[in-house]
């Protein structure tokens, strides 16, 4: 089965860019596009697509609200939505993930990357742009008071700490296969566990994790020494 894709994006070429990368790939088929946000709600509630790519800045609705009105808190069947724009600002990032996004790319990721977060929200889980991730972490280098991470009952395998650690340094489930010699069917699944065991529910919050837990440090290096929950 092909993974449906809605693309939206106020500026022509880019729309039809993006459409024309996801059309060359096996496996994703993109149902529609739109112009600006209002009518990307529209068309994704009656086209219900797989994957909805939206922009952040179009006319009427952005992508953000966009965002919120089909997968926000309260949405009873949220979608998939993959939020990418141009604008490298933690403004964007933090309110396309509160909105409920389960990927967030700048528009100079490359077709790979984007491809990766299609297939990554598609099958329920999330893909931030490394770099995007590893700067996450600084708003977390002072915890508020009283945040303690989550402390495990089941700990974590050997193999799991490594995964957990590539991810949290904002290396790609691919990459992570590559850099371990096994299949990326393997990560997926040790990526799972880890995430059933910490309680996160995207890379952002298994990046954050491995911060409070010492595994990484604020700039996104590891591993530290100690820091074993």
């Amino acid at each position: 089965m092909s993974i449906r894709v809605l693309v939206a994006d106020d500026q022509d070429l880019v729309r039809t860019g993006l459409a024309m990368i996801l059309e060359a790939q096996s496996g994703i088929e993109v149902v529609g596009q739109a112009a600006d946000g209002r009518e990307a709600v529209e068309l994704a509630r009656r086209l219900r697509p797989d994957v909805c790519l939206f922009d952040i800045r179009m006319p009427g609705m952005d992508g953000i609200a966009a965002t919120r009105e089909l997968a926000g808190a309260g949405v009873d069947d949220p979608m998939a939505i993959v939020v990418i724009t141009t604008f490298d600002v933690d403004e964007y990032v933090y309110g396309a993930l509160k909105a409920g996004a389960r990927g967030f790319l700048l528009k100079d990721a490359g077709p790979d990357l984007l491809v990766q977060a299609i297939h990554a929200a598609a099958n329920g889980d999330a893909l931030i742009a490394p770099r995007i991730t590893a700067r996450l972490l600084t708003a977390f280098a002072d915890p508020p008071t009283g945040r303690t991470p989550v402390q495990l009952v089941d700990p974590l395998t050997t193999r799991e700490e490594q995964v957990l650690i590539a991810t949290a340094t904002g290396r790609t489930n691919a990459e992570i296969a590559i850099d371990l010699h096994i299949s990326l069917s393997t990560v997926k699944t040790h990526l799972t566990s880890v995430m059933g065991k910490i309680g996160a529910r995207n890379r952002v919050e298994i990046a954050i994790w491995a911060y409070e837990t010492g595994r990484i440090d604020h700039r996104g290096n590891g591993p530290q020494n100690g820091g074993k929950s």
